[in-house]
């Protein structure tokens, strides 16, 4: 038996396969898209910082709302999966293509979840501009004052949304087409999968273990 207010309906024909990261990195990417982005009209420019199954999702979420976006990774080795879903990318290593962007975002949305520098990412914002932090880092960051006080910046975190969030995350994807790239693996290759995301030669679409699996362990 389950409380109905904490259950949600999935759209017809969604498969069951891409609901699961979609609740999680699919609503983890839309709630601040939703209130940066589509409750303010759309049409906004974007970045996201680290192009793994996270950024991946943002990009087609933001897609979709009618933004123009750009992917920050440590390198532009990923340009050719950039360029397959419609996304410019520059490396956030790169001052000079830093200084090119500045002023360029409307919000920076960042899924890195390891220490970075951010204070050489901070004036790509327009004046005014979000930085979004989503990623988990237990280290304190370091941020100069004096670049949230010229730009007028924000800086936040964002976790995931609530349940009507979430449904009407369930919806846009529906509406949208929109799935996260998936693959299905098998439980003994759990390991091997976090080893790649550790050391960034994971592949951008999210491993999804086929759990009837954990019995051939």
């Amino acid at each position: 038996m389950v409380k109905q207010d904490f259950v949600y309906s999935v759209p017809e024909g969604m498969e069951l396969k891409y609901v699961g990261p979609l609740l999680c990195a699919g609503i983890t990417m839309f709630s601040p898209l939703n209130k940066h982005v589509l409750k303010k009209g759309g049409n906004k420019t974007v970045g996201i910082v680290g192009f793994g199954g996270l950024g991946l999702m943002g990009i087609k979420l933001a897609k979709a709302m009618g933004c123009d976006v750009t992917v920050l990774s440590r390198s532009v080795d990923k340009k050719e999966q950039a360029d397959q879903v419609g996304a410019d990318i520059l490396s956030h290593a790169d001052e000079e293509a830093l200084q090119m962007s500045a002023g360029k975002f409307d919000v920076i949305i960042d899924t890195v979840a390891v220490h970075h520098e951010i204070n050489n990412i901070l004036p790509t914002l327009k004046v005014g501009g979000s930085y979004v932090l989503i990623g988990a880092i237990a280290k304190p960051m370091k941020i100069s004052p004096m670049l949230l006080i010229r730009g007028n910046y924000s800086i936040e975190g964002s976790l995931i949304g609530g349940i009507p969030e979430t449904q009407e995350m369930l919806e846009f994807c529906s509406k949208h087409n929109i799935q996260p790239k998936i693959k299905v693996i098998h439980a003994k290759d759990t390991n091997a999968q976090f080893k790649a995301l550790a050391d960034g030669t994971a592949d951008v679409e999210r491993a999804v273990i086929d759990m009837s699996t954990l019995a051939e362990l």
